[in-house]
C-alpha cells in the first residue's frame, strides 16, 4: 500500500464514533465481492497498515482480533480507502478462505427480492447488463475457492492446482478451434462457454482480476 501521508495525519483525516470505531467495508480485491463489515480502532488500523493483513475492534468482545489468527482465514491487504466524509473505510483484500465465521465466501449472503412475490414472477428474458452472468461467475468461483465444497467442479480444479487449470484452458482452446472449423455454432458456442469458464478459473488461481484483463482492452483500443 502507498501511505502518501504519516499515520498521524491520516488520523485526523477520519472520523471514529463516539467509540472510538470506524466502519471498514472488506472487499475482494478480485472478484469485488464485498467480503463483510467490520469495525476498526485506531489501534487494529495501525496494525491493519504495519502488517499488511487486517485487523479489527470486536465490539462483542470488547478486543483486538487478527482476522484468520485461529482459522488461518487472513486477509491480505491490497488497498485501503476512506470516504469524502472520512467516517468510513474500504480496504480491498486477497482472501485466504472465507470471510465468515459460518464458513461462507462472503458474510452477504442472503438476497432481499425487491418487490416481494411480484418479482419471482418478473421477466427473466431481458437482462439490463450483457456481461451481468460474467460478474456472477467471477464471484462464484471466488467463493469455490475460498469454500471448498465437496463436490463442486470448481472446487476439484483449485485443488488438483494450475497445471491441472491451464491442461484444461488448453482442452477447451481447442475444441473451441475444432467446433469452428465444424462451423457449428451450438457446438461452438457450448464450448466457448467452457473456455470462458475455464479462463476465469484461472485468473482466480492467478489472484488476476478480470477487470485488469478488460483495462487491457480498453488500453488498447
Amino acid at each position: 500500500m502507498t501511505q502518501t501521508v504519516s499515520f498521524e495525519q491520516l488520523l485526523g483525516q477520519l472520523r471514529f464514533d463516539e467509540n472510538g470505531l470506524i466502519p471498514a467495508i472488506v472487499q475482494d480485491a478480485v472478484s469485488k465481492e464485498v467480503l463483510t463489515l467490520a469495525y476498526m480502532n485506531k489501534e487494529s488500523l495501525a496494525k491493519s497498515l504495519q502488517t499488511g493483513e487486517t485487523w479489527f475492534w470486536s465490539r462483542s468482545r470488547q478486543e483486538l482480533w487478527h482476522k484468520g489468527a485461529t482459522s488461518g482465514h487472513t486477509q491480505r491487504i491490497m488497498s485501503m480507502r476512506y470516504d469524502c466524509d472520512g467516517d468510513a473505510l474500504v480496504v480491498q483484500v486477497i482472501p485466504n478462505g472465507p470471510a465468515c465465521h459460518t464458513g461462507s465466501y462472503t458474510c452477504f449472503g442472503q438476497t432481499i427480492a425487491s418487490g416481494g412475490e411480484a418479482a419471482e414472477g418478473a421477466d427473466q428474458t431481458t437482462v439490463p447488463d450483457r456481461f451481468a452472468i460474467l460478474n456472477e461467475l467471477e464471484q462464484l468461483i471466488a467463493s469455490r475457492e475460498a469454500e471448498r465444497p465437496e463436490g463442486a467442479y470448481t472446487t476439484y480444479l483449485f485443488e488438483k492446482g494450475v497445471d491441472k487449470i491451464l491442461k484444461k484452458v488448453g482442452e477447451e482452446a481447442a475444441e473451441v478451434i475444432i467446433a469452428a472449423k465444424n462451423h457449428s455454432h451450438d457446438e461452438l458456442r457450448y464450448e466457448a462457454a467452457d473456455l470462458i469458464y475455464h479462463l476465469l478459473v484461472l485468473l482466480r488461481e492467478q489472484k488476476l482480476p478480470l477487470d485488469d484483463v478488460l483495462a487491457e482492452l480498453r488500453r488498447r483500443r
